[in-house]
C-alpha cells in the first residue's frame, strides 16, 4: 500500500484550533502520531491520557525524533510540559476522543471517499471480514481489510498488533486505500476500539454484528457494559446499513437500538424468520469432508450454498458477509457465487490433513462460546474421536478457565491442557484452573508443541484434532518474553505438509 497523502495545508491551527479553544500558530504539520517511536521530523505528537500511562511521558522521545508540536490531554496528574524553544505545546481537553477527528482532517477525510463496513462481535469478526474481502476480489472491485491479521488486501497483509489500530493508524490506512484506488474497505471493530475512540470520525456505510459471548470482562467489568460497547457501532456511528445476527440474543437488542431510518438486514435463527423487512436465514446444513452445504433463504431469494469451510457457525458468518455485499448493491446470485469460493483465513477453522492421518483444525477459539462452537462444529465432521489441545491466556479473565474446561469435558473425547501465552502469570495455576473444570479426563502437557504432537500421535484416520487458542499467532508469550511459536507450523511439520501461506508480513 502506498504511503497516504495528507493535505499540504495541514497546520496546528486547522487541525486543533477549534478543539483547543484558542488561536494557534500556523505551524506546518507534516505527519501525526500517537506513538513516540513512530514520530518523524515535522510531526505533531498526540499525547493522550491512557489507562496506565500518559503520552506526555514519551514527549522527550517524540521531540528527539523530530516532533515540532505536542498536543497533550489535561488529566489528573498531568501538568503542562516544559518544552524546548521551537516546540509548540497545545492543551486539548478530551484529546483521546478527538484524535480521530484530528487524523480525519490530516488525511483529508479518507472514509468519505470509501465504502466502509465495520464488523463487531465476540467471535467471527476476522472470518467474516475475510469472506467479504475475498468475495469482492472475485466480484471485481477489490477490498481492503483492517483487522486482527493485519491490513491490506487478501493475500498481502501487513501485520498489526491490535484488532483495530489506534485512531491515527486507522485513518492512515484508510487514506492509503483511497490513494491506491481501493473503494471498499471492511474493518474489524473491537469493543476496546469503540470505547477508546480508535474509530472516531470513520464514516461507516455499513455495520455488521456476529455474536456476543463472554470475553474481555477484565476490561469491561460485566456483560452489560461489554454489550453496550458493541452497540455503539450501530448507534453512535449511525451507519446507513446494518446487518445483525438476531439468532444471538444481543442481536435483537442491537436491532431495537438501531436508529430509525437505518436499512437493516436481520439474520434469523433457523426456523424463527421474521418476514417483515429484509432478512436472511440458513438451514438444512450438511457437514461433510470437503466443507459445508446449506440452504440460504430470505427476502432477497433462495439458494443452496456449497462452501469449503468447516463448521456450522461459518454459515452464520457467511450470511453476515452476504448481507454486507447486498447492502453494497451486489445481487443475491452473484454474492452467493462469490462466497462459495472463499477460504478460511489463517488460524480460523483452518484444516490440515495428509492422506492417512486425522483431520487437524487450528482455530483462534479462546472464549467459552467460541470453544463450544468449534467443538460442536468439528464433531459433525468427525467419523471417529474428537481430540482437543488448548489452554488459556495469562493476565486475562480468569473466570473463563474452569468454564472452558467444563465445555471441553462435555464435548471432546480426549483433552490435553497446555500453555497459551501465560504472560507473567504462573502457568501451573492457569492449567490447574482449567483442569478444575475439565476433571480427570484432561491430561496436562505444558509444552505446547509436545501437546500437539501427542494428540496427533494417538489420533487416527477419521478422527479430528482441534488445536485451539492461538490460531494465526506466531509467538508464545511467557514471563521470559515473546518467543517464536506457531500452531500452524507445528501441525504442518508433524503431518509432513507445506502450510498455506500466512499471507501476513511483519
Amino acid at each position: 500500500m502506498a504511503a497516504p497523502t495528507s493535505r499540504p495545508e495541514n497546520t496546528l491551527a486547522n487541525l486543533l484550533g477549534d478543539l483547543a479553544g484558542e488561536t494557534l500558530p500556523d505551524v506546518a504539520v507534516t505527519d501525526i502520531s500517537q506513538t513516540a517511536q513512530e514520530v518523524v521530523p515535522g510531526s505533531l505528537f498526540l499525547a493522550c491520557a491512557g489507562t496506565a500511562r500518559h503520552g506526555l511521558e514519551f514527549a522527550d522521545e517524540a521531540i528527539s525524533r523530530g516532533a515540532t508540536a505536542i498536543a497533550w490531554e489535561p488529566s489528573a496528574g498531568a501538568s503542562a510540559p516544559g518544552l524546548p524553544d521551537g516546540i509548540t505545546g497545545v492543551s486539548v481537553p478530551g484529546l483521546r476522543e478527538a484524535t480521530g477527528i484530528v487524523a480525519d482532517r490530516f488525511f483529508g477525510q479518507p472514509s468519505a471517499s470509501l465504502h466502509v463496513a465495520g464488523i463487531t462481535g465476540t467471535n467471527g469478526k476476522t472470518s467474516t471480514a475475510f469472506f467479504v474481502a475475498q468475495a469482492l476480489e472475485t466480484l471485481g472491485p477489490g477490498c481492503g481489510i483492517i483487522g486482527t491479521l493485519g491490513s491490506g488486501r487478501p493475500g498481502n497483509l501487513k501485520a498489526s498488533l491490535l484488532t483495530t489500530p489506534d485512531a491515527v493508524g486507522v485513518h492512515r490506512q484508510l487514506a492509503g486505500f483511497r490513494d491506491d484506488g481501493i473503494r471498499h474497505v471492511v474493518m474489524e471493530v473491537s469493543s476496546h476500539a469503540l470505547v477508546q475512540g480508535r474509530v472516531n470520525a470513520v464514516r461507516f456505510e455499513c455495520a455488521g454484528f456476529t455474536n456476543l459471548s463472554r470475553d474481555h470482562l477484565d476490561y469491561h467489568g460485566d456483560m452489560n457494559r461489554y454489550a453496550l460497547a458493541k452497540t455503539e457501532l450501530f448507534t453512535r456511528f449511525t451507519p446507513g446499513h446494518a446487518v445483525i445476527n438476531c439468532g444471538d440474543p444481543a442481536g435483537a437488542r442491537i436491532a431495537a437500538a438501531t436508529p430509525q431510518g437505518t436499512h437493516r438486514i436481520l439474520i434469523a435463527a433457523p426456523g424463527s424468520e421474521n418476514k417483515e423487512g429484509d432478512w436472511l436465514s440458513y438451514g438444512d446444513i450438511d457437514a461433510h469432508e470437503s466443507g459445508i452445504t446449506f440452504q440460504v433463504k430470505g427476502s432477497y431469494g433462495a439458494a443452496r450454498l456449497h462452501s469449503r469451510l468447516v463448521g456450522e457457525f461459518n454459515a452464520g458468518n457467511l450470511l453476515v458477509a452476504l448481507g454486507i455485499l447486498l447492502c453494497w448493491g451486489f445481487s443475491f446470485r452473484e454474492s452467493i457465487r462469490a462466497l462459495e469460493n472463499v477460504s478460511a483465513p489463517a488460524g480460523r477453522m483452518e484444516t490440515f490433513r495428509n492422506k492417512q492421518g486425522p483431520l487437524v483444525v487450528v482455530d483462534y477459539a479462546h472464549t467459552p462460546d467460541a470453544l463450544e462452537k468449534v467443538l460442536l462444529a468439528a464433531r459433525a465432521h468427525a467419523r471417529g474421536k474428537l481430540l482437543l489441545v488448548f489452554g488459556c491466556g495469562g493476565e486475562r479473565d480468569p473466570g473463563k478457565r474452569p468454564e472452558m474446561g467444563r465445555i471441553a469435558a462435555r464435548l471432546a473425547d480426549e483433552i490435553i491442557v497446555t500453555d497459551d501465552n501465560p504472560r507473567n502469570e504462573d502457568p501451573d495455576a492457569i492449567v490447574d484452573a482449567i483442569v478444575a473444570g475439565a476433571g480427570s479426563q484432561a491430561r496436562v502437557i505444558r509444552d505446547r508443541a509436545a501437546a500437539i504432537e501427542s494428540a496427533i500421535a494417538v489420533a487416527g484416520e477419521g478422527d479430528v484434532v482441534i488445536v485451539a487458542g492461538k490460531g494465526h499467532e506466531s509467538y508464545q508469550t511467557t514471563a521470559a518474553g515473546r518467543q517464536p511459536f506457531s500452531d500452524r507450523a507445528v501441525v504442518s511439520g508433524l503431518l509432513g505438509i507445506v502450510p498455506r501461506a500466512q499471507e501476513v508480513s511483519a
